[in-house]
């Protein structure tokens, strides 16, 4: 078995949170008219530090073909997946600041650092944030036979037999058994934690009924909702989404404290110059603009979002600000 890693100190979380206010304060606008005229004159890296045909792979390879047709060089993408996305975001931290390496990364890159105190980079200072790429909804969903039809039931349920209903997620420190953690803490509950390894056989047993509850991504459930299999109890973001018209989200359920979306953003090694930062920003907001783009990651489930630098730094920090907090009062620690 695999050491467990101890669970970040309170003072490392604490400078971490320091620091990224800083870096969020100190980035600076991403102004169009400063980028370097000369960048870029060759082939430009996107890391992507999960596997092929995820989510933040899909994006990368819808907006690298196009940013090689405005920019006329080669805009690849280069999966190197493992240890949660640590590989993958441990080699862009450690690339040039020179715009040709950059991290395409998701959700993990504001949790994994929680958990896994030996995370060989710092998620604020080693990196530069451009901007948020696109989001997709998670859903609350439970087996189609179980008596529960909202979160309240659930948590009803769960109330009325403490320590007796299981969760299940695609594996411990993941946003999906986070989201569950922070449900359970909000709710005060007692369930069991059953982690699987990844998203497949979570779904397969809680449709055998051997788990009551999971957060997943709407892609992975929407096949066993509409045969029935499974129920959606509420969709975890602020506003609907068309996939499950008839459901409600968590805010409208009365929870707005357990929105919990999956993100994907572009980050820039620390010390990438302002110019370079500014166009990679301008140009990547124009691609979430064009209808073609949008409409490719809508048939993914993603919402094309866009933004500036400064938000997407800002929303790092409350994530790991957020998912810290959660970590430490249900004494999670990596496998």
């Amino acid at each position: 078995m695999p050491a467990i890693a101890p669970l970040l100190p309170k003072r490392q979380a604490l400078a971490w949170l320091a620091a990224a206010c800083t870096a969020v304060a100190g980035s600076g606008p991403a102004s169009a008219g400063e980028t370097d005229g000369a960048y870029p004159e060759r082939t430009v890296t996107l890391v992507v530090p999960f596997t092929p045909g995820t989510s933040a792979d899909i994006i990368a390879r819808v907006i690298g073909p196009r940013l090689a047709e405005r920019w006329k060089v080669a805009v690849v993408t280069e999966n190197r997946p493992g240890a949660g996305g640590n590989i993958g975001a441990e080699l862009v931290a450690r690339a040039a600041p020179d715009g040709y390496t950059l991290l395409m990364t998701a959700t993990a890159f504001g949790t994994t650092p929680v958990i896994n105190r030996h995370t060989p980079f710092d998620p604020i200072k080693s990196f530069r944030p451009i901007g948020l790429a696109a989001t997709s909804a998670m859903a609350l969903v439970a087996p189609g036979k179980l008596p529960a039809q909202s979160v309240q039931d659930l948590i009803q349920l769960a109330r009325a037999q403490p320590g007796k209903l299981n969760y299940a997620s695609p594996g411990t420190g993941t946003a999906q058994h986070l989201a569950m953690e922070l449900l359970k803490q909000s709710a005060q509950l007692d369930m069991v934690h059953i982690p699987y390894k990844g998203t497949a056989g979570a779904l397969t047993d809680i449709m055998g009924g051997h788990a009551q509850a999971m957060v997943t991504s709407l892609g992975a459930a929407t096949p066993f909702l509409q045969s029935g299999q499974l129920k959606a109890l509420a969709v975890m973001s602020k506003n609907r989404v068309p996939e499950l018209p008839g459901t409600s989200t968590v805010v409208e359920q009365g929870h707005p404290e357990l929105v919990v979306d999956t993100w994907y953003g572009l980050l820039a090694p620390a010390n990438t110059p302002d110019a370079i930062i500014g166009k990679w920003n301008k140009d990547l907001n124009a691609l979430l603009r064009d209808p073609d783009v949008i409409a490719s990651l809508k048939n993914q489930g993603l919402v094309a979002t866009g933004g500036t630098p400064q938000e997407l730094g800002a929303l790092i920090q409350s994530e790991l600000a957020r998912w810290a907090k959660v970590v430490a009062a249900a004494k999670i620690a990596a496998d």
